[in-house]
């Protein structure tokens, strides 16, 4: 199973031209397939990072636009039960739960070197503080924009009152009047920052996060402003999907607050949704030497991992990490994983995690623990023809079984199928030949096997499943997958058997166990666990076609992100 950090945030996408076992970015900026970016993590006392590191976010045609992670559609009451990261995010073929590491933006332009980066003053008053007793408030306000406070103070007014235009005209007004006042420039971005959210428009919002930069480039901006600026600019360019941008941001922040354990434990995040799950390991091992019980840093740790397999290693670190309940920890993926290793290891206390996770209101149920979901559809781990209203599907799939099966026998022995690859086999080979995936056909593949293509070309509820998959599966003996769950409730899963030993084949979903038989085709969602054994004498065949649960609309099937 491959675990990978997937950001649970995008654009407006109505402005612009996964799988719960990913940390990943590839649902933010586009399909799986893009890809990861890889570089050695520098010590943060070793590499310097500049204002020259995050250059303005200058082309505004250029938005990231090729996809949505957990955008459903705005005309439904639907819900993705995603997590977060963090942020976004991020894809290889998220179908199934597992455990591997989340897609880059293009470079951002550079502007020309300065001189000398801003440099600001980041001392605390944590002495003061003690000796008073009581916690001071952050000072944003440096001396010069304590002599136009009140200027400030209205312009604000007017942002808090939610009369954005006039507020951003009023802050325009004094960045325009008092380009030295870091504090207007803030309150310009805060207002951008608002208006992107009314508009729903990705150029004011890259206005915004330019308005950010501004404030951390003034010299004597305070430093709890700066920090403030940063950290929101680093939020907005993960929203749009900038993730190498809001590295940069990151590791200016570290670099400038290398005693702040919170901004390590983003920057660990922003590799993630990087897929440098390298890096990030390495940024949660020096915050975890500092900083031991840092539920953030033990969960994610754990969670990497995971994903290197470390099965038992990881168990500690997530488990200890969830029951700190520290911000940040309460996160589905981490349920999933925690329980997932414990399952690997024989631990029946797995359903105990689930549980916990259920209660949380991260899982549907203890079975049913797929993470993007909508709500409101039936919940059933097995289903019939007639229940789908499929039937014309399910009645053609039976009638060819036969030609379908000659011609995946005819390939098979070819180049054309491929060992599943998301680590859930405990034992044995399984290997696959997709035809479809994520709605899209694969041309090369169905040239292959026409015939059964040309099938299947006649029912959209199949090859217009961007939630789902089109393939062969072939099962050698010996092989055993683990218990698993898909990624969404909103799709249906069909088996047709095509070569199927009389003994040793089995699938349970919950707590039913079936087995398959030649040209008939079993039906079950596969956001319910399910585990498969083949113990029989020779090959298991089946032609798995995933269908668009039918209690989705149109308008949903055609709003919803690929999976």
């Amino acid at each position: 199973m491959e675990a990978e950090y997937v950001g649970a945030e995008t654009e407006f996408v109505n402005m612009a031209s996964s799988d719960q076992d990913s940390f990943n970015i590839e649902d933010v900026t586009g399909a799986a397939g893009s890809s990861h970016l890889k570089q050695e993590f520098m010590p943060f006392d070793s590499t310097e990072i500049t204002f020259d590191s995050f250059a303005q976010e200058e082309d505004l045609d250029s938005i990231d636009t090729t996809g949505e992670l957990v955008v459903e559609s705005p005309l439904e009451d639907t819900e993705e039960a995603q997590a977060s990261e963090s942020a976004p995010e991020a894809l290889q073929e998220p179908a199934e739960p597992g455990a591997t590491a989340p897609t880059p933006e293009p470079a951002a332009a550079q502007p020309a070197p300065q001189s000398e980066p801003p440099q600001h003053t980041t001392q605390s008053n944590t002495a003061e503080a003690e000796a008073t007793g009581k916690k001071k408030k952050p000072k944003m306000l440096n001396k010069f924009d304590k002599t136009i406070k009140s200027e400030l103070d209205a312009a604000e007014k007017m942002r808090k009152k939610g009369k954005s235009e006039e507020a951003l005209r009023a802050f325009e007004g004094l960045v325009q009047k008092y380009p030295q006042s870091p504090k207007s420039r803030y309150g310009r971005a805060q207002t951008e920052d608002d208006l992107a959210e009314k508009m729903r428009s990705n150029e004011m919002l890259l206005k915004a996060v330019n308005s950010y930069r501004e404030v951390a480039e003034i010299p004597d901006a305070p430093a709890p402003l700066v920090k403030a600026a940063l950290k929101r600019r680093a939020e907005r360019q993960t929203f749009l999907g900038r993730m190498r941008g809001a590295l940069a941001t990151l590791q200016l922040l570290v670099q400038t607050f290398p005693e702040d354990i919170t901004l390590k434990n983003d920057l660990g995040v922003a590799h993630l949704l990087l897929g440098d799950n390298e890096a990030a390991k390495k940024v949660y091992e020096e915050v975890l030497s500092k900083a031991p019980g840092d539920g953030f840093a033990k969960v994610h740790y754990g969670f990497i991992l995971k994903s290197e397999n470390k099965i038992e290693e990881s168990i500690p670190y997530l488990k200890e990490g969830l029951e700190s309940e520290a911000a940040g920890t309460d996160d589905g993926r981490f349920y999933f994983h925690l329980g997932d290793a414990l399952q690997r290891v024989g631990d029946q206390s797995a359903y105990d995690w689930y549980e916990r996770g259920h209660k949380r209101g991260h899982f549907a149920s203890v079975w049913q623990r797929s993470l993007y979901n909508v709500k409101g559809l039936r919940a059933q781990p097995w289903w019939t023809a007639k229940e789908t209203g499929y039937t014309d599907l399910v009645k053609t799939l039976e009638r060819n079984w036969m030609t379908i099966r000659d011609e995946a026998l005819a390939v098979i022995n070819g180049s054309a199928f491929t060992a599943e690859d998301e680590n859930l086999r405990e034992t044995g080979d399984w290997e696959q030949f997709t035809l479809w995936q994520q709605g899209r056909k694969a041309a090369s593949s169905c040239s292959s096997v026409p015939k059964t293509c040309a099938l299947m070309e006649r029912y959209p509820e199949a090859t217009g499943c961007k939630r789902g998959q089109i393939k062969f599966s072939v099962m050698q003996p010996g092989t055993h997958v683990w218990p698993h769950t898909g990624p969404t409730n909103c799709r249906l899963r069909m088996h047709l058997g095509l070569v199927i030993p009389p003994d040793g084949c089995r699938i349970r979903c919950t707590d039913q166990t079936r087995s398959w038989q030649e040209g008939k085709v079993i039906i079950f969602d596969d956001s319910f666990e399910h585990e498969v054994w083949q113990e029989a004498d020779r090959s298991r065949l089946i032609f798995i076609v995933d269908v668009w649960h039918p209690d989705l609309s149109q308008s949903q099937r055609q709003t919803l992100s690929p999976i």
